[in-house]
């Protein structure tokens, strides 16, 4: 009898490697591996929110709104300006000093710190904003010092132009000398005081130069 060599059972590969266990065993299927198709979603981060530096204050609101508006002051916040401007108005009254007049010589408010003014003095300090905002519009007391001035009926430099108008210093006035002279330097009028309380001179629209010597600060009258 002719034998027949059997070489084995061949099993075909579907979808994975079939293992043939033995003889009379069950074949084991190891399952491939297949490919994910589910894309991989990135969670969202969400942005923290902006936090405001400004407190829900006035002086906060002017601060928000100069930064905003982009206004600088002289190394200071806007608030912090208009609280020590209220604060010297007051201390230069006592001192004798015209406040509106002080605010505009001694301080000069350039461009942002007038802005700064206007937007915050109406409420961080009410009861000085009338002056402040005449002040700011060019009425206000000018007092003149020591020096010469020219004769001018609208000056718009008060260092060195003085309008008509009647003036007077006082005080110890030791050595105090006044003089009204023409464009040209004569002489109009003029006195030397060595022991005067009070001096009082009018200056004509005619007028040429007013000039003062060791007076002291000459104030508007009426």
């Amino acid at each position: 009898m002719r034998r027949v060599r059997i070489a084995g059972v061949v099993a075909g590969v579907v979808a994975g490697s079939v293992l043939v266990a033995g003889c009379g065993g069950e074949a084991a299927v190891k399952p491939s591996k297949r490919p994910s198709h589910e894309a991989t979603v990135a969670t969202p981060t969400e942005a923290e929110p902006t936090q405001d530096p400004f407190p829900d204050t006035p002086e906060g609101d002017l601060d928000r709104k100069a930064e905003k508006a982009g206004w600088q002051v002289d190394g200071d916040t806007a608030s912090a300006y208009v609280d020590d401007i209220c604060e010297s108005l007051p201390e230069q009254r006592k001192l004798g000093q015209d406040p509106g007049e002080w605010l505009m010589t001694a301080q000069e408010p350039d461009g942002d710190e007038t802005a700064v003014l206007r937007a915050g003095m109406p409420k961080l300090c009410p009861k000085w904003w009338p002056t402040v905002r005449k002040a700011l519009g060019g009425d206000f007391v000018h007092t003149y010092s020591d020096g010469t001035y020219e004769v001018k009926a609208h000056p718009s430099d008060y260092r060195r132009e003085i309008a008509p108008g009647t003036y007077r210093v006082e005080g110890e006035l030791d050595g105090c000398y006044w003089e009204r002279s023409t464009r040209g330097g004569d002489i109009i009028d003029n006195q030397f005081a060595n022991a005067a309380r009070e001096i009082t001179v009018t200056i004509r629209a005619s007028d040429g130069l007013f000039k003062a010597e060791n007076c002291g600060t000459w104030k508007p009258v009426g």
